[in-house]
Parts: C-alpha cells; sequence; structure tokens
C-alpha cells in the first residue's frame, strides 16, 4: 500500500516516524513551503520535511493545494491512502485522490473538539480526559467517518505543552495501528454523532489570552495551563506584557480588587481574582527572558 503522508510541525514527526518504523511504503511527503524566521530571517525548513530529507523520502511543498503542477506531481505516485497529520485544510481534489481515501489524526475525542487548537481548548475548558481520533477526511472538516480512537486523563495542573507530547505519542501508536486495520480491510466506520451540544476549538487569537481577573481562579488557572507555553496567557503589569506559563490558585479570600496583586517582593506575587489569588511561578517580563518568580522579584522592584 503506498501512502502518501502531509503534515508540519514535530506532532506530526512523532506519526511519520512510526509508520516508517513499521515499515509502510511512505512513497512521498507533503509540507509546508520553507519559511524566513527569526531576527536574522534565515530560511526555516519544517519538522517533516527535515525528517523526510533524513530518510530520502521526496519532500512536496506547494503554496497552493489546487495548483496543476503540484496535482499533477501528487497523482504520479499513485498513493492508495493519504494520511493528514498537523497540516492545512485540504480541497476534495487532493482528498479524494487516493482509491483508500484520505485518513486525519486529530488531537480531540472526536466530535468533541473539532477545529485548530483542539489540545488548548481542552485544558482550558477544564476538561478531566482527552484523547485522538482518526477519521476519513470529507466536505466539513473534522466531520468524517471515525475510525480508531484512543483517550488519556489530563492532569490537574498539565499544561497544553505537556498535554501535546503525550497525544504526539499515543496518536503515533493509533495511526499504525488505523493504517494496519486499512491495509487488512479489518475496520467499521463509525459515523460522528450530531449534537447542538459539542464544544469547539477554534483558533486562538491575542485578544483570547489575555487574562480576566475578574473571572474565577479556576478558570484563570485553566487559562493559563491550556495557553502554556504558547501562545501564553499575559497580563499587563507597569504597563508591560506580563507572559504567564505556570500558576497556581490560592482559595483565600482576596481582600483587594480583582487584577490588584500583593508581594513579598522576594518569593511570591500573586493577582487577586473574583474568588481568590493565582500565584505566579513561571513568568516572562516583556524585554526579559523567561524565569522563575524568585528570579524575576530579585531583579524588580514593584
Amino acid at each position: 500500500m503506498k501512502i502518501v503522508f502531509m503534515g508540519t510541525p514535530d506532532f506530526a514527526v512523532a506519526s511519520l516516524d512510526a509508520l516508517v518504523q513499521a515499515k509502510f511504503d511512505i512513497v512521498a511527503v507533503v509540507t509546508a513551503p520553507d519559511k524566513p524566521a527569526g531576527r536574522g530571517q534565515k530560511i526555516n525548513e519544517s519538522a517533516v520535511k527535515k525528517y523526510a530529507v533524513e530518510k530520502s523520502i521526496p519532500v512536496l511543498q506547494p503554496e497552493k493545494l489546487k495548483n496543476p503542477e503540484f496535482l499533477a506531481e501528487l497523482k504520479s505516485f499513485q498513493a492508495d491512502l493519504q494520511v493528514v497529520v498537523a497540516f492545512r485544510m485540504l480541497p476534495e481534489v487532493v482528498w479524494n485522490m487516493p482509491t483508500k481515501g484520505t485518513i486525519n489524526l486529530h488531537g480531540s475525542l472526536l466530535p468533541q473538539y473539532r477545529g485548530a487548537a483542539p489540545i488548548n481548548h481542552a485544558i482550558i475548558n477544564g476538561e478531566k480526559e482527552s484523547g485522538v481520533t482518526t477519521f476519513f477526511l470529507t466536505h466539513e472538516i473534522d466531520t468524517g467517518d471515525i475510525i480508531l480512537s484512543d483517550h488519556t486523563p489530563i492532569g490537574d495542573d498539565e499544561t497544553a505543552g505537556e498535554l501535546h507530547d503525550k497525544l504526539m505519542v499515543i496518536g503515533a501508536n493509533l495511526l499504525v495501528k488505523t493504517v494496519t486495520a486499512i491495509a487488512n480491510g479489518d475496520f467499521i466506520e463509525q459515523p460522528q454523532p450530531q449534537s447542538d451540544e459539542l464544544k469547539h476549538a477554534p483558533k486562538i487569537f491575542k485578544e483570547d489570552c489575555k487574562i480576566d481577573w475578574n473571572n474565577s481562579s479556576a478558570k484563570i488557572h485553566n487559562l493559563i495551563r491550556g495557553l502554556s507555553p504558547y501562545p501564553t496567557a499575559f497580563t499587563l503589569l507597569n504597563d508591560k506584557t506580563l507572559k504567564i506559563f505556570k500558576a497556581e490558585p490560592e482559595d483565600k479570600v482576596p481582600g483587594i480588587a480583582a487584577g490588584g496583586f500583593l508581594t513579598d517582593g522576594k518569593t511570591y506575587l500573586k493577582f487577586a481574582t473574583k474568588d481568590g489569588f493565582i500565584k505566579l511561578l513561571d513568568i516572562q517580563f516583556e524585554g526579559k527572558k523567561r524565569m522563575l518568580i524568585e528570579d524575576f522579584l530579585r531583579g524588580m522592584r514593584l
């Protein structure tokens, strides 16, 4: 069975490597075009491209997925199956090309958390469980028939970054099981249940990351965890941006207005919420590197 793999970040590399280690025939990889990044605008290759080049797998990097030259080249590989992990939305002319269809690995327990940021939103919403799902691509995003899924608990202090790394491994293993099942014709497609009460996972913008201290400590703690380490929850301190990577809720009557803060100038800095405090542990102040709160207070007078 000839497979074309489509993906871009590190999350996708784990799945690609798992398929390669399982001896599947990866005939080509489709990934994002190289882009200049950083201060020096050095050309940056995607994690998937770096891996594919290392394994001598042909790489396609289309700017536009409907480009006739790209479509002709993609068709020339005569793939039986396409596998998508952390890539962009595909047009029907692409996902409908292989005889066995195109499958996607998604970082949630579908049909919950369809969209671009399922890992972040699951933690922001205080979920106790998450998982991964494989499904066949169709017209509507993240709505195709489910093949397999696997789940994992979310810890009370677990961050999006930690859950990402867990799901990366679980997802890679699930993908190997899924492709094996498709190769053997040993699977049953399950239509996704329809419901008006589904939770969604849209793309996160900067305004979504600003902390509203009038919320409860639990809600703010979940927001901080769900945006750590990226794109990171933030507040303003002395009119400068203060990013918060890790914090803990403190169940104590504030006694000061929400958004106000208390500090001993040495060991703690905590902001008042509507029902308690959020004690900062790991932060980055505008113009400075990321650091523990004790190190920050040592060099800052508030």
